[in-house]
């Protein structure tokens, strides 16, 4: 190497070293207890508590118990089983989650809940490997879980579930909502050739399997759904005298009946009352 060589590798190594972009700070998972995680750029973003209480969500009293005693059992470092919370929209599935986590997280403080998009399924690996090294314990959640784009997200998946060679990592659960069962799109025969769908299939059907525990959230009929509003009035001094028939009118103008929709009346109601609610 000349003389002159020297000093020019060293400009263009500074050079580069400018253009690059700088590592994501280190995450500081002692600002807040829960977080956004965006892949792009490497960071966790603070997020507020969640503002409903457990006890305010009704008419899923058997989901929201199987749910806590797990998410307990990860708390304490027991043997459980990573989430999948399946059924119609609107029925409460990650208002549970995020709910029960605040709920446990003030009696288990090294407990952190990091949200996920569904359309960032393949950043979980490293971001699994990342939060391995942590001494705090990590509840994964992903709403709205479905592969849109085939095998390929599916796979991420699964190999963050499994861990690769060094296995899945024990400070992590990972949850997903989804409004299918199985995690595949609706679509999914017409978008693809019969071979590649039952191949896809296959693969996406193996990653639901990697969920130890499925708990299933079915449409509310109409008892459980005034049964949910009677609750809500008594809970918050909403006295009216019609109550069941407006709460009916008002799911029959949503075409639909469910936790949500009982909820979204109930703050109708109390806006209209001038009673204030949590959320």
């Amino acid at each position: 190497m000349t003389d002159m060589t020297a000093p020019l590798l060293a400009r263009i190594a500074d050079a580069l070293e400018r253009l690059a972009p700088p590592p994501p700070p280190a995450p500081d998972f002692g600002a807040a207890r829960l977080f956004r995680h965006e892949p792009a750029s490497g960071a966790f973003v603070p997020a507020a508590d969640y503002p409903l209480p457990l006890d305010v969500l009704v008419g899923i009293e058997r989901q929201k118990a199987r749910f806590v005693e797990n998410l307990r059992r990860f708390a304490e470092g027991l043997p459980c089983n990573h989430v999948l919370l399946w059924g119609v929209r609107g029925t409460g599935k990650s208002s549970v989650t995020k709910a029960a986590f605040v709920t446990l997280a003030d009696t288990y403080p090294a407990l952190k809940l990091i949200e996920v998009d569904r359309d960032e399924v393949a950043a979980l690996p490293p971001l699994f490997d990342l939060l391995r090294a942590r001494s705090e314990r990590f509840v994964v959640l992903c709403d709205d879980l479905s592969f849109e784009d085939g095998a390929a997200a599916a796979k991420a998946l699964k190999s963050a579930l499994e861990g690769g060679v060094s296995g899945p990592p024990d400070n992590v659960l990972f949850v997903a909502t989804s409004n299918r069962r199985h995690l595949m799109p609706r679509d999914h025969v017409e978008q693809k050739g019969a071979i590649a769908a039952a191949e896809n299939a296959e693969e996406e059907m193996s990653v639901s399997d990697r969920f130890g525990l499925w708990i299933g959230f079915p449409p509310m009929d109409q008892d459980t759904y005034l049964g949910a509003i009677r609750s809500y009035a008594e809970r918050f001094g909403l006295v009216v005298e019609d109550l069941d028939r407006r709460a009916l009118q008002w799911s029959q103008l949503r075409g639909a009946r469910s936790g949500r929709v009982a909820w979204q009346f109930v703050r109708d109601l109390a806006g209209e009352l001038g009673v204030k609610l949590p959320g």
